[in-house]
């Protein structure tokens, strides 16, 4: 590396909290070492590709092989532990979380492995500081004791379970054994760490998160616990930065600080800011969590190992409050980091597939709207056709260079609310911020708001492609049109069942499709989604509406229309003066088969409307 020697190694450093710890000790201009397991098979270049990504360079970062649970020496080479003798501070946010993990599963990390540290730590001269990563629920005991007594070990590990029963216990070892060799200690123990509060970029999707996934999926029916259940949140940009400033401003080692932001709303009142945000019904039934753990979990769908965090309890955080008042960090906005945060879940689908162009929540013509990319100044609208959501984009985004975009779900379908408000109304209310006059593109069922909007309003658009437009097309098949029959089909489909019935036998030709059918697929299956989409195909097929949309399309529409039609699914209607592409060896859907092309087409169009205001 460098050749300045690293004066800080985090361990961890790849983890959700390490590799913000990271990002941040590298913004003070400090220079890092990071321990990685087998940094050569990738994870190297995975943490320097994301500091990228986040706008730090990876100059002043040292990748080394270790392993805390390799014994006292980390698993480091001689020559390592040697460019690593005059380190000053060492972070420890290594940690196995996640639950139901065996009792030695969970100690090897969360307890052998902090010991290691600590005593690796130990042997640095220049040692200034131990930063060791704990947890709120934990080190409440002021006397910590270690070793315990293994009856008092089998209870703890009964009791709170392997992950929660290791960070209890490693905790306490930690403090003693840091006493014994006089290491320079501070515990930090965070809270329920969420998303960026900026971006709400998440990396972990265990505890509260799954509560938010259940509120989302329609799986919450009661919250556990009561009114005042405290379940508190600090985002992981403010606490990383906390990390970061503990060494300069937190003057004496042996600090406990308790890392949280008070104002996080209790338990039931978080839900129901969440459910108003995401346009889903919150739960107002409360189950006591004594009755819970009574019941076998596979009734209650309750992890038992989660229940300990359900307290009223609140906690002291005036140490911390005065390192943070040094730093002069402040807490953001609990409410609006929560709401960025549950948008980035939705967006990543909970950690199942990330989203190319994170979006988050509006009201939209009466409708808590999923929306995407530039809402004011996009070369591009895009709205999706049935029973696809926006991520159906993904593929021709990826192929059009950056260029701005705006992506909607349309109105009840995907990932948006519904709304009494027309599609017409809810599309103006949409576009109505846009300074821009960019080419709407809408696919299949989109077709008709689209074209109804460039009628009503010609001199807010610049141009309109419509792709696989179902008014020109076959009809479909009665049971698609019949919602009583269709309804239950779509909440069943799988994603593989789905990718097979949009575009035949081996059809899903990208990774991109591949999770547009997959986003796609989850909506259906979440309350209202699949019987709203077959409501929406009987209305689109009906025969008056199909022969006003084609009369719309023959005389009232006066920006450019071109039409793009795959050769399997070809027009059937008459298209009037629009431009026809039809797409060889596509059917219904050419924007998830052959991206390329429909881009290149947007791009033809896009700078055919620029040469024409000039």
């Amino acid at each position: 590396m460098e050749e300045t020697s690293p004066d800080a190694v985090v361990f961890g450093a790849n983890g959700f909290i390490g590799r913000w710890t990271v990002l941040h000790l590298l913004k003070q201009g400090r220079t890092i070492a990071a321990v990685l397991r087998e940094p050569a098979q990738g994870r190297a270049g995975e943490l320097r590709a994301w500091l990228q990504d986040h706008g730090v360079g990876a100059g002043r970062l040292a990748v080394v092989a270790g392993d805390l649970t390799a014994g006292a020496g980390l698993g480091l080479s001689a020559a390592d532990d040697e460019r690593l003798a005059g380190v000053r501070d060492v972070f420890n946010t290594a940690a196995v979380y996640r639950f139901g993990l065996r009792r030695e599963e969970a100690r090897t990390v969360n307890v052998e492995g902090a010991l290691n540290v600590l005593r690796w730590a130990a042997t640095r001269a220049g040692l200034r500081r131990l930063i060791h990563v704990s947890g709120y629920r934990v080190g409440l005991d002021p006397q910590a004791r270690y070793p315990l007594p293994e009856a008092e070990l089998v209870k703890l590990y009964r009791g709170k379970g392997a992950y929660e029963g290791s960070k209890t216990e490693g905790d306490a070892a930690v403090r003693v054994v840091a006493a014994q060799l006089g290491v320079p200690l501070t515990v930090v123990n965070p809270s329920t760490v969420i998303g960026h509060s900026t971006t709400g970029e998440a990396g972990q999707y265990i505890g509260l998160a799954e509560l938010v996934r259940d509120l989302w999926t329609g799986r919450l029916p009661a919250l556990p616990g009561t009114a005042r259940t405290f379940v508190p949140v600090v985002p992981v940009d403010h606490f990383a930065k906390f990390m970061a400033a503990i060494p300069e401003h937190d003057p004496e080692p042996g600090g406990l600080h308790w890392v949280l932001d008070e104002n996080t709303p209790d338990l039931p009142d978080l839900v129901r800011l969440l459910g108003r945000h995401l346009g889903v019904p919150a739960p107002k039934a409360l189950v006591p969590v004594a009755l819970i753990r009574r019941l076998p979990a596979a009734l209650t769908g309750a992890n038992p190992e989660t229940l300990a965090f359900l307290t009223e309890d609140r906690y002291d955080t005036v140490s911390a409050e005065k390192v943070a008042e040094a730093a002069r960090l402040r807490q953001p906005p609990v409410e609006t980091a929560l709401r960025r945060w549950a948008d980035r879940l939705v967006a990543d689908r909970f950690g199942t597939n990330p989203a190319g162009l994170p979006g988050g929540f509006h009201d939209v013509g009466g409708s808590r709207t999923y929306v995407a990319g530039d809402r004011t100044s996009p070369g591009f609208v895009l709205l999706h056709g049935l029973p696809l959501d926006g991520e159906s984009w993904q593929g021709v985004l990826g192929e059009l260079d950056e260029a701005p975009a705006l992506v909607a779900d349309l109105p009840g379908l995907g990932r948006s609310a519904p709304t009494t408000a027309t599609p017409l109304d809810w599309l103006t209310d949409l576009l109505a911020p846009v300074r821009t006059r960019p080419v709407i593109v809408a696919h299949s069922a989109a077709a008709a708001p689209a074209l109804r909007y460039a009628a009503a309003h010609p001199d807010r658009i610049s141009a309109l492609l419509l792709v696989s437009p179902y008014f020109l097309q076959e009809v479909a098949p009665r049971l698609l049109r019949t919602p009583t029959l269709a309804a239950p089909l779509l909440k069943r489909i799988s994603a593989d069942r789905l990718a097979t019935s949009l575009l035949g036998a081996g059809g899903v030709s990208s990774d991109e499709a591949r999770r547009a059918i997959a986003s796609a697929a989850a909506q259906l299956h979440r309350p209202g989604v699949a019987r709203r989409t077959a409501q929406w195909l009987r209305a689109a097929y009906h025969p008056a509406e199909r022969a006003a949309l084609q009369a719309l399309l023959g005389g009232t529409v006066s920006v450019p229309v071109h039409i793009v039609a795959g050769q399997l699914d070809p027009l059937v209607g008459e298209p009037g003066p629009a431009t026809v592409t039809t797409v060889p060896a596509a059917g219904h859907h050419p924007h998830l088969t052959h991206p390329s092309t429909i881009a290149a087409i947007m791009r033809r169009m896009s700078d055919a409307s620029t040469r024409s205001s000039r």
